[in-house]
């Protein structure tokens, strides 16, 4: 097999375990672009990106070029004579980078494209109580996440799978398919498809705060799977009231069951040994939140050092 020079783009954990399946390859990375470090924390400590790290301890060619227009950067990238680039959880690249190799350069997207484009995949499958989702790589072009797709694999989505564990999942999943996409370019055998037009496609867009807000007036099954598409980050909220005080409260996880209760959504059942909110046809059932102010817990936890069950509700 014709082994490729490749040069890898990527930043977190996600990108950083395709990063490793490459170097255990056939195929030889010959520079590794990565997110400039930042400094966080009360005493500004430096933090490089999981790849950066990664590729530190291989001793391979690391690039952190602020802007990709950068005509020293691009040099330098060039004269690497790459023959395809890898992109893994990654910022846009401009035109003048991605046509660069002879090969082209592709992407790994975690969902079965066309559906979720975007850049929360995992997390919009699971909120939408998808049964299935899986990876894809794709040839980059100037449009989001629509360039022609090269191979995809696909896997089960447990039903009390959360956000965090299909991530993890896919991780592994998107490595060894991105090994597998090298190791098809390389013999020349892959045939790349035009994506699927969708008249209505799925989409899963950036997620912010406001997006996370619980919704109690939905099927009591929605919440529960729109909780599990959230944790155990940025994870699902909402807002409680105690002795007057607002505060919000983050939902890691739950169980939930259909009723017919005539209970107004958002009414929430308090006691010593239960913590159930009303939704549009049943209970959900918290088992892991967090308080604000305070650290993650158990329900049983929080509910043993709770006093005021007559002054709390949500709003």
């Amino acid at each position: 097999m014709k082994n490729l020079k490749v040069v890898f783009f990527g930043t977190p954990e996600f990108a950083k375990n395709s990063l490793e399946a490459i170097f255990h390859s056939n195929h030889k990375i010959v520079g590794v672009v990565t997110v400039a470090d930042k400094q966080s924390g009360r005493g500004q400590k430096t933090n490089s990106s999981a790849v950066k790290k990664y590729a530190e301890e291989q001793g391979l060619k690391i690039f952190q070029p602020l802007k990709l227009r950068d005509p020293n950067f691009l040099e330098e990238i060039q004269n690497l004579e790459a023959d395809v680039f890898v992109v893994v959880a990654f910022r846009m690249m401009p035109k003048i980078l991605f046509e660069m190799p002879k090969l082209g350069t592709f992407n790994l997207h975690a969902s079965l494209l066309p559906d979720y484009r975007g850049a929360a995949p995992i997390n919009y499958a699971i909120m939408n109580g998808e049964t299935k989702t899986g990876a894809t790589t794709f040839f980059i072009n100037e449009k989001i996440d629509e360039g022609n797709i090269l191979l995809q694999e696909s896997l089960a989505i447990s039903p009390t799978e959360n956000a965090g564990e299909l991530h993890d999942r896919l991780m592994h999943l998107g490595a060894n398919l991105i090994v597998k996409t090298l190791d098809g370019l390389a013999e020349n055998n892959i045939t790349e498809k035009l994506q699927p037009i969708v008249e209505h496609p799925k989409n899963a867009f950036k997620i912010f705060k406001d997006d996370t807000r619980i919704n109690w007036n939905l099927p009591v099954e929605s919440v529960y799977n729109f909780v599990r598409g959230l944790s155990p980050y940025p994870a699902a909220f909402t807002t409680i009231k105690i002795n007057g005080e607002e505060k919000n409260l983050k939902i890691f996880a739950g169980t939930f069951e259909e009723n017919n209760n005539s209970l107004i959504p958002g009414t929430l059942l308090i006691s010593k040994k239960d913590f159930n909110i009303s939704t549009k046809n049943g209970i959900y059932k918290p088992t892991e939140i967090q308080l604000e102010g305070k650290k993650r817990m158990s329900v049983k936890d929080f509910l043993n050092g709770f006093r005021d069950f007559e002054n709390i509700e949500i709003i």
